[in-house]
């Protein structure tokens, strides 16, 4: 069994997408759209995975985030890929690099399906 995944994104579009994606590969997958939904979810289904939007409602909302689930000690085992479209715009800056970032892995949006899959696959725990 694949695994289950949270994505938590405020782009109706981009969870479509990355749903159909990770359920053609065989994932279960839970969305929210915002940090509080994010943490609720994660503490009520415990998934196996997080893909985590920098950008929600503030700037720095996904990284709030992903430091709150690492701080856990019930919930820092979930890995964490922290998804962004600013890595090239005017917020990039504000992107911490290594520990600071409590996370897993990075993706750049648009990201194509399979890297996307293939992230998945080898964060997911076995």
């Amino acid at each position: 069994m694949p695994g289950k995944v949270l994505i938590v994104d405020d782009d109706p579009d981009f969870l479509f997408v990355s749903r159909t994606v990770l359920e053609a590969g065989g994932y279960q997958v839970l969305t929210a759209t915002n940090g509080r939904q994010a943490l609720e979810g994660i503490r009520r289904d415990r998934p196996d995975l997080v893909l985590l939007d920098m950008m929600l409602s503030t700037t720095s909302e996904g990284l709030d985030v992903g430091q709150e689930i690492k701080a856990d000690p019930n919930l820092a085992g979930i890995p964490v890929v922290l998804i962004s479209s600013i890595a090239a715009g005017e917020y990039a800056a504000s992107i911490p690099a290594g520990e600071q970032a409590a996370v897993d892995a990075w993706l750049s949006k648009p990201i194509q399906p399979a890297l996307l899959l293939k992230t998945v696959r080898q964060l997911m725990p076995r």
